[in-house]
């Protein structure tokens, strides 16, 4: 019987070391975002967790015949690497984003006319953003990645309705001529995906897996 109430207690004692532990851990460990993205930054917010920005600066540069899908990650890799040096102790994430349309990566339009012929021609099409994640402990050096995949289908889409659009948004430095977060939702017949917050470049639900696995819940 005396045996049995030690047996009982061992374990006990251990959770409430590890739970210490973990606690200990997310003290300690700081979160950062490599980024200076006002829509990322208020994504991360949503977590009502403490972290700092930090702009990685590197060369964003594809490489020769590299699928979108790889490219986002070792991107986004890349940018929590960047900044690695300025955060010990830390658990940085990184993120990139490219949006692709039969089979073509979009770039920003920068102007009504270039954002005029990316919406013609994705009416009645889809538009998949393929967003790269990253979680770099500087502590241990683990990384954790992923590219998490959004579509939008777009509906039938007038001359009209686009130049109406264009004029009232003019969502010229958006990969896809749209905001989603605003008026653009009116060009969409439905989304396709796990996480709509991969749409606006920060996949939060593979990030609370990623966080978990380093120890620190967001919830606990």
């Amino acid at each position: 019987m005396h045996n049995s109430v030690i047996l009982y207690k061992i374990p006990l004692i251990v959770f409430n070391t590890i739970s210490k532990l973990l606690i200990l851990n997310q003290i300690l460990m700081k979160i950062v975002l490599g980024s200076t993205s006002p829509f990322r930054k208020a994504l991360l917010e949503r977590l009502c967790i403490d972290f700092v920005c930090d702009s990685p600066d590197i060369d964003e540069t594809p490489l020769d015949n590299e699928p979108v899908e790889d490219m986002v990650v070792r991107l986004a890799i890349e940018k929590a690497q960047a900044i690695a040096d300025n955060h010990p102790d830390s658990l940085i994430i990184g993120s990139d984003q490219s949006a692709v349309l039969d089979g073509e990566k979009l770039s920003k339009p920068g102007n009504f006319e270039n954002a005029f012929k990316q919406l013609s021609r994705a009416s009645g099409q889809k538009i998949t953003f393929q967003t790269g994640l990253c979680l770099l402990n500087t502590a241990t050096g683990n990384i954790q990645s992923s590219c998490v995949p959004y579509t939008v289908v777009f509906k039938e889409l007038t001359a009209n309705m686009i130049e109406n659009y264009l004029r009232k948004e003019e969502p010229y430095n958006c990969a896809g001529s749209f905001k989603s977060e605003a008026l653009g939702i009116a060009l969409f017949e439905r989304f396709e995906g796990s996480d709509p917050n991969a749409l606006i470049g920060l996949p939060l639900i593979e990030l609370v897996n990623f966080l978990n696995n380093e120890g620190f819940s967001i919830l606990d």
